[in-house]
């Protein structure tokens, strides 16, 4: 070994642990301010530290986990250099899924990956983060930023999260419970929320920029232009719309009388609306979704945000391609029976939302189908 080997430092090596330290300085506010009760201690250990006393009160506290990433919207984040909303995505992804089994999210972790550490650029990304949980209501117990220089770009980096909840077992919510004749019913979406980006950036020729480049710098300023279609919102301020959360609204659902009726939910992911819904289905029905297609296009029985519909149409998809792919505006679907169906959409709208019918289980082989193929 050489003495100049010998007097390498890590700094040397790439890794800045001054602006590391910076970075845990800059979020240790916005951590705080997601805290709850339960709580021990704040960010810095070896571990975050939560009490399970309250559990106690429940008959069979059944402990979900969940985790999930914000997948290659982060890609389109980047050659925007917009990082504020991205932690609320991946908030999001996971709280939403442990949402589904009538869980209350308690805790959230993340992993966050990036080529070089800037303590502002930190700052950004963890206060989505923050924000995602204080809207979520579970506290941010810790987490980690691990620099990777030589593998990822400076300005490059991905992040995971991780949450757990928790449900009593007689309240957990229960696909086998649904039936035939139950309704199943949708709440509204922010847009795209996080899936499907892999299609949307080759749509709008994003593919292969790199950050901070003249021509990602020519893309960005074409995306930030406003878009007649969209109403003339901008393909930059639609498409980075955070995913939404949907947990409050959902849960004051699930704790009142209405909710008793409640038999299941499905979060409407990944796979779009094909290959969630059934998730959320008995093996014996089948879940009839709300479609007209005509020699001009397609609708769905309710309002499809004017993004989801320009990149079908950009991209040429079939209405089965389509709701394979997005949520079609329905990032949320709860199924009741029929004789609920008032209850539960009254006490979902004096939570604040707006709720609409998506369709109706039938006897099947646990599928979803769409009306205009019946």
């Amino acid at each position: 070994m050489s003495e100049t080997a010998r007097h390498i430092t890590y700094e040397d090596a790439g890794v800045d642990t001054a602006e590391g330290g910076r970075a845990v300085d800059a979020i240790k506010q916005m951590v705080a301010e997601t805290s709850r009760p339960e709580v021990i201690g704040g960010i810095g250990g070896f571990g975050g530290l939560f009490s399970a006393a309250a559990l106690k009160d429940m008959e069979d506290p059944i402990l979900i986990s969940g985790t999930d990433g914000v997948g290659t919207k982060l890609v389109l984040a980047q050659v925007l250099d917009r990082h504020e909303t991205v932690g609320q995505d991946l908030v999001a992804m996971c709280v939403n899924d442990i949402l589904a089994s009538g869980a209350e999210p308690l805790f959230f972790l993340d992993y966050i990956a990036i080529g070089h550490i800037e303590a502002e650029h930190m700052a950004k990304v963890v206060k989505g983060v923050a924000d995602g949980c204080k809207l979520a209501g579970c506290a941010l117990v810790g987490g980690e930023m691990a620099e990777h220089p030589g593998v990822m770009r400076p300005d490059d980096y991905d992040m995971a999260g991780f949450t757990v909840g928790v449900v009593d077992r007689p309240k957990m919510l229960d696909p086998a419970n649904v039936r035939p004749g139950d309704v199943i019913i949708g709440l509204p979406s922010s847009g795209i929320h996080s899936n499907g980006y892999s299609l949307v950036r080759r749509v709008i020729g994003v593919d292969g920029l790199v950050p901070g480049t003249p021509e990602a710098e020519t893309k960005r300023a074409e995306l930030e232009q406003p878009v007649p279609e969209l109403g003339g919102e901008s393909l930059a301020d639609a498409l980075l719309a955070p995913t939404r959360i949907y947990v409050k609204p959902v849960l004051g659902l699930l704790r009142s009388e209405a909710g008793a009726r409640v038999h299941a939910i499905a979060h409407i992911t990944g796979g779009g609306i094909t290959e969630n819904l059934n998730r959320a289905l008995a093996p014996d029905v089948d879940a009839v979704v709300e479609r007209t297609v005509s020699p001009t296009g397609f609708s769905m029985g309710w309002d499809v945000p004017p993004v989801i519909s320009y990149i079908s149409r950009a991209a040429g998809l079939t209405p089965n391609e389509a709701c394979k792919t997005f949520n079609m505006g329905a990032g949320l679907m709860v199924i009741c029976p029929a004789d609920a169906e008032d209850a539960v959409v009254a006490e979902l709208e004096a939570q604040g939302e707006r709720p609409f019918r998506v369709g109706m289980c039938v006897a099947g082989s646990g599928k979803v189908v769409y009306s205009d193929e019946r």
